[in-house]
């Protein structure tokens, strides 16, 4: 019931309909989806429950169909995959990590700014460019063109009460930057970070507190009321996305100390040398 685990090949039929839950996480269906086209036959996929984080489930039917396998969905309960093979494209632009992006541009919102980020832009495949949205509606000034966006700051930032259950991961950056809010933010429906590299929940609430803030920590939310900011030593729970979110919090002018920076090695190995040259800028 757990890994390691040891695969064996087998001949594959399916017979009815394919079952997994969707609110617990997308990645268990996108796996699905990749691999049915691969049985040369029909089958479909139902979803129990809810489906969180639906826009990268959009990236994933983007690109089968880039690669000729058109998946019909019926609203977010069911998904029937063709008897199709993948056909390549010839070409394909790869864009750069919108998730990697937020940090960027919540630096630029947080520091003044403008940071502008290249690789992704106005028409990113991937949920998390509306990132942009939390930008926008905590007062920074954002633009976006083919390619880039860019965002700058200058003013204290706007508290917020958003639903963010479409972008769990760059929520993380969103509940750093509560920290330089003019007034308590709550960020609501993301329980989905009960089950990542750590509790992200628990992990983003505790380290908040070293910070200065006062944090309530909900079943799949939480409330930050900013503090006056204090030096403080972040644990990052070998997460490789609370090392690079609380990076953001050193732009409030206090020393933070971040331990075991080296887990960003999992998606962003030289992140602290690219937010050293935007902080230095």
């Amino acid at each position: 019931g757990y890994p390691p685990l040891a695969l064996h090949p087998a001949a594959i039929k399916l017979n009815e309909p394919v079952t997994v839950k969707g609110d617990v996480s997308s990645q268990f269906l996108t796996a699905l989806l990749m691999a049915l086209p691969l049985l040369d036959s029909k089958s479909r996929v139902e979803v129990q429950g809810e489906l969180i984080s639906r826009p990268y489930v959009e990236i994933t039917l983007n690109v089968m169909r880039r690669f000729g396998v058109e998946v019909a969905r019926r609203e977010w309960h069911s998904f029937e995959v063709p008897a199709a093979r993948y056909v390549s494209p010839g070409k394909i632009y790869v864009e750069g990590d919108a998730s990697s992006a937020s940090y960027f541009l919540a630096a630029g919102a947080i520091g003044g700014g403008p940071v502008r980020v290249e690789g992704v832009g106005r028409d990113s495949i991937q949920g998390d460019v509306r990132f942009t949205e939390v930008l926008e509606r905590m007062g920074a000034r954002v633009s976006m063109g083919d390619g880039w966006i860019e965002a700058a700051g200058g003013k204290k930032l706007k508290a917020v009460d958003m639903d963010l259950n479409h972008i769990p991961d760059a929520a993380m950056t969103a509940a750093v930057m509560a920290l330089f809010a003019d007034g308590p933010s709550t960020l609501r429906n993301i329980g989905s970070w009960r089950v990542k590299e750590t509790d992200r929940l628990a992990a983003m609430a505790t380290e908040l507190r070293k910070l200065g803030a006062r944090v309530e920590e909900g079943r799949d939310s939480l409330r930050i009321s900013p503090g006056k900011l204090k030096t403080a030593v972040i644990d990052t729970y070998a997460d490789h996305r609370m090392a690079m979110s609380f990076s953001l919090a050193a732009l409030g002018g206090v020393p933070v100390r971040i331990n075991d920076p080296g887990c960003v090695a999992k998606t962003f190995p030289e992140y602290f040398s690219a937010f050293a040259s935007i902080a230095a800028a």
